[in-house]
């Protein structure tokens, strides 16, 4: 009998050691929270910029981080979020391949008691109804394409003689067909420009898919078919008016006199406010661009995620020193009065060389 006791205890034991290094409960064995971080790409500034504050706040609170790039590939993205399931992460923070593609995660999520927060491609309204753990954490298109209207007809109120019957002819260079950020931002720009009164022609308008290359190469065959019939060049990011910059330089659309602002031949805005965008800013190229503030959605998204690891949230509470939102906007999924305080809106704001933005952080 003694030895039959000895066995047992030798197999509670061994048990007990075994189940304390087993990462459980959204915890690695070391206590630390587990998130992980779903991004659909890191290709783009923007999506680099937000990673990396994800890294940088998991890092300072002791966070037991897995970044997942799904390289564009819902499928892949899918089968990432399956696997750090069945890994034992329940708390994520995600930047989906497509809106669709958030319910059904979830819904996954959900079946192991976790909780998501989505940034820059809007989670579906009917996800966030999935549970009270789910959350949107980002910036309204709409408003940033607003912004964007409003710096082009600020630049043309200034120079009456580049616009003559303040007619605008665009070059519209768009991201992602159908991404929601193509569509609002496009419809924000559009509106902000008529409420000012100013009559748009869209003398080119496609996507580049929010690559420089391909902006640049669309740039190139337009300033072939169209030089001198357009006043001004819209890209819904930074990354792709960077791309039309070097077009323009590199086929001589350029003037010595800069007292407009700008050293190019016709005023290009991007949005998003990357490095890279304000130091074309400060060399009298770009124009002027709108802040889509990667930190500060990254920060509410982590937040809100690591308030739920370490069982601190409760509903409405500040994430990364964002509110949670209580009056519904036109603007899905925060549109919808049941899921609003699931939701945490991080301004646009607009960004020209008088900006406090620009002057604090150009470099």
């Amino acid at each position: 009998m003694k030895k039959i006791a000895l066995v047992l205890l030798v197999l509670l034991m061994a048990a007990s050691v075994f189940a304390g290094g087993k990462q459980q409960g959204g915890q690695a064995a070391s206590g630390a929270p587990k998130i992980a971080l779903l991004m659909r790409n890191m290709d783009e500034q923007f999506l680099k910029d937000y990673s990396d504050n994800i890294r940088k706040l998991a890092s300072d609170k002791g966070v037991d981080l897995n970044v997942q790039d799904a390289r564009s590939d819902g499928a892949t993205q899918l089968t990432q979020l399956q696997t750090l399931l069945n890994q034992g992460y329940k708390y994520f923070v995600i930047i989906p391949c497509v809106s669709e593609l958030s319910e059904q995660m979830n819904q996954l999520i959900a079946e192991r008691g976790g909780a998501a927060a989505y940034s820059n491609i809007q989670p579906t309204v009917a996800s966030l109804k999935v549970g009270k753990s789910f959350f949107f954490a980002s910036s309204p298109e709409f408003v940033g394409g607003r912004y964007q209207g409003q710096l082009i007809a600020d630049y043309f109120d200034k120079n009456a003689d580049k616009a003559p019957g303040k007619a605008i002819n665009m070059i519209l260079i768009l991201g992602q067909l159908g991404h929601p950020a193509q569509v609002n931002r496009e419809a924000g720009l559009l509106a902000e420009l008529k409420t000012r009164g100013y009559t748009v022609n869209v003398v080119a308008r496609d996507t580049a898919n929010w690559t420089p290359d391909q902006a640049q190469q669309k740039m190139d065959a337009w300033i072939g078919a169209f030089k001198g019939r357009f006043n001004v060049v819209a890209a819904q990011n930074d990354g792709m008016a960077l791309g039309a910059v070097e077009s323009l330089i590199q086929n001589g659309m350029t003037k010595a006199d800069t007292a407009d602002g700008t050293t190019l031949s016709v005023p290009v805005l991007g949005i998003d406010a990357t490095a890279s965008a304000l130091a074309s800013m400060k060399e009298n190229k770009l124009y002027a661009t709108v802040l889509q503030d990667a930190v500060g959605q990254s920060a509410a998204a982590f937040d809100v995620i690591y308030q739920h690891a370490t069982g601190t949230y409760k509903a409405g509470n500040a994430a990364g020193g964002t509110p949670a939102a209580t009056v519904p906007i036109d603007e899905a999924p925060a549109n919808d009065a049941s899921v609003i305080g699931q939701c945490y809106l991080v301004p646009f704001v607009p960004v020209d060389k008088d900006s406090a933005y620009y002057k604090a952080n150009a470099r």
